[in-house]
């Protein structure tokens, strides 16, 4: 691998680290316009979804939070605001993989490598109740997938409609998600595909369909104190109806991954501005 692919991959996977451990602060009514720091994330995630291998990460990520009028950058990740009203707005959204070497995979082992992957796309949100302390959302993203490897290519669709409760307790910012996962055929046969060139007497071809790719839940929480934050995710995934559950190359249909995550802030804006818009 080039040196310029290695750090595609290293920088796609830190702002996956970053998005994942809920790299915000707590919800103030008056903070800076941006925030900027640097950190270090420990993980353990599967290679795949669906795999019966982990890998654990160590690595430094970034801390950005921006709270423009239109661009934004926090907990909900990077986005670009387009419709803005009391309890319904539009924006384009990324969302970025991790890579996985099918060298260290039993069950790829001889096929080609897992790229590092960005998503980009709409995402309609809808605010479905609220308290003084609480938020309940129903989210609606729909993102092409690209691959970063030699070149920048696209390998599908995905969609994750899910609902989401955000919560603050006694200085946590706390937060539950329920998504339905679903791709279309190009994107799945990237990952549970196998071509006849690929097939060997334990791994049977086999060419994966569009639909439903099962269920995810993740429960996150993070804290602000001063000019640190840390936070930590738990994530449990379910390949239950999923169109691909036959592939040879789903070894495990229930799995878990988790990330524990701290950074210091070390500059920040002089300007204030309402995070309440």
């Amino acid at each position: 691998m080039s040196p310029a692919g290695a750090l595609a991959r290293r920088f796609v996977l830190g702002a996956a680290v970053a998005a994942g451990v809920a790299a915000a602060p707590c919800v103030r009514a008056d903070a800076p316009l941006w925030e900027l720091g640097a950190g270090i994330a420990a993980l353990r995630l599967p290679h795949y979804r669906g795999a019966d291998q982990s890998r654990n990460w160590l690595l430094p990520i970034p801390y950005l939070v921006y709270r423009g009028r239109i661009l934004r950058a926090d907990r909900e990740g990077a986005r670009a605001m387009l419709v803005e009203r009391e309890r319904f707005d539009v924006d384009l959204s990324v969302a970025a993989g991790a890579p996985a070497d099918s060298s260290a995979n039993d069950a790829r082992r001889g096929m080609p490598d897992l790229d590092p992957t960005l998503e980009f796309g709409p995402n309609a949100n809808f605010t479905l109740a609220r308290g003084a302390d609480w938020t309940l959302d129903a989210r609606l993203p729909l993102r092409a997938v690209f691959a970063l490897g030699s070149s920048l290519r696209q390998i599908g669709w995905s969609a994750a409609p899910n609902v989401n409760l955000d919560l603050r307790w006694q200085g946590w910012t706390l937060g539950v998600q329920l998504a339905a996962l679903a791709g279309d055929r190009r994107l799945h046969e990237t990952y549970y595909g196998v071509a006849p060139a690929d097939a060997t007497a334990t791994r049977s071809a086999y060419r994966a369909r569009g639909g439903r790719a099962g269920w995810q839940g993740t429960l996150g929480a993070s804290r602000r104190e001063g000019a640190l934050w840390y936070g930590a995710f738990v994530r449990a995934d379910s390949l239950d109806g999923a169109v691909f559950e036959a592939s040879p190359l789903v070894r495990r249909r229930h799995g878990l991954s988790f990330g524990v995550g701290a950074s210091w802030v070390f500059a920040a804006s002089g300007v204030r501005v309402s995070e309440a818009r």
